[in-house]
């Protein structure tokens, strides 16, 4: 009786679950692949990713020279969410 009524267990790293780029660039790839497609996704190599105001965004990029849009995603650097994807044109 005493297990039900307890907490479970929850671990939160003081740097939220997205400390570093590194980690928010893995977490971005994991979600544009099934969308956009892991060759197009690769093709957009190498990816950037720039905290602001407790989110990190990530995005593609175009190899020199040429015009289109790139994938992004916003995710949460505290615990994670994605906030936002999309691809431009």
């Amino acid at each position: 009786m005493l297990a039900a009524q307890s907490v479970p267990h929850n671990v939160k790293p003081a740097a939220g679950y997205v400390p570093d780029q590194q980690t928010a660039i893995r977490i971005a790839v994991a979600i544009w692949e099934p969308i956009y497609g892991r060759e197009h996704i690769e093709g957009e190599k190498p990816y950037r990713a720039t905290l602001k105001d407790g989110v990190w965004i990530v995005a593609g990029s175009l190899p020199k020279g040429w015009v289109g849009g790139v994938a992004l995603a916003e995710i949460s650097k505290e615990d994670g969410r994605i906030l936002r994807v999309s691809h431009g044109r």
